[in-house]
């Protein structure tokens, strides 16, 4: 039997978010075994980088709880201070503030933080030796621009209101209403939504939020993440995690984070390791 979750959340000004949240089975293909926890010792909010801006709404907090490791990073990364980047320029003049290379990887031209291709790229020759490959599943597998987040966020609300207004949940004029809104405008309305049952992940039975990254808050706008091909290999997890770069996001299995510190630092920043479906997550501790 599957354990649902349900998650209550107070949002200011637009009522209660409900998230139907499987934590066993939150991505296709896990077995829906049961969570394991390591307690963290160390103070997330502590580590967190100077200058960060918390989140002063709980839709915010919800996103620090679910994509916050990268925020932690360090090993001469430049980890982003704020939760959301509301727009294309925004994300660009946070971009142009960083130390990147490209690489192409796998027949792949990828981009990424110096700090975070050096320590892939030391992870991919090591893996040769024992004949593994490490590379990324797509072109937008690395850095991403705004846009790129919009279309991605887009690509699950847009068929998400066909199904609702077609079943009578939502109606035309609402979806219309939502949908010309920015996409930042959008992300507590859609949130509001499903605190009704109305869901929008692609399989239209869970959070958003567990199927796409909002506008605006992907991991892959720090050029710290890498979707990779390989993930479903534990030797080539653990090749990873030696070079510093880790899965930080449970719904999210090819998802790796560059955190650039050695997993037994990491409770000490204030992560806490979760074991679900054999695979290893480092998440906020909060």
């Amino acid at each position: 039997m599957k354990t649902i979750l349900v998650i209550s959340i107070a949002f200011t000004g637009i009522g209660c978010l409900a998230i139907g949240a499987n934590t066993n089975n939150v991505a296709a293909g896990n077995t829906g075994e049961t969570n394991m926890e390591t307690p963290a010792s160390g103070d997330f909010y502590k580590n967190l980088p100077n200058g960060f801006e918390l989140p002063r709404d709980d839709a915010g907090r919800l996103l620090l709880r679910e994509y916050g490791a990268v925020f932690l990073a360090r090993g001469g990364a430049t980890p982003p201070k704020k939760v959301v980047y509301r727009d294309e320029a925004d994300v660009v003049a946070f971009q142009n503030t960083l130390k990147r290379s490209t690489e192409i990887i796998g027949g792949t031209r990828i981009e990424l933080q110096t700090a975070a291709m050096e320590a892939l790229k030391a992870a991919i020759a090591e893996a040769a030796k024992s004949g593994l490959t490490i590379g990324p599943r797509g072109a937008d597998s690395a850095r991403r621009g705004y846009n790129q987040t919009v279309s991605l966020w887009a690509s699950r609300v847009n068929p998400g209101f066909v199904h609702w207004v077609g079943q009578r949940r939502v109606t035309q004029a609402e979806a219309i209403r939502i949908r010309s809104l920015t996409p930042y405008e959008q992300v507590p309305e859609i949130l509001e939504l499903e605190s009704q049952g109305i869901f929008f992940a692609k399989s239209l039975d869970k959070s958003i939020i567990y199927s796409v990254a909002p506008p605006g808050t992907s991991q892959h706008l720090s050029m710290l993440a890498l979707d990779v091909k390989e993930f479903e290999n534990a030797r080539v997890r653990a090749m990873l995690a030696k070079h510093k770069w880790f899965q930080t996001v449970s719904s999210d299995l090819p998802h790796f984070t560059f955190l650039g510190a050695d997993e037994s630092e990491l409770p000490n920043l204030g992560l806490k390791k979760v074991i679900n479906s054999g695979r290893t997550f480092w998440i906020p501790n909060i």
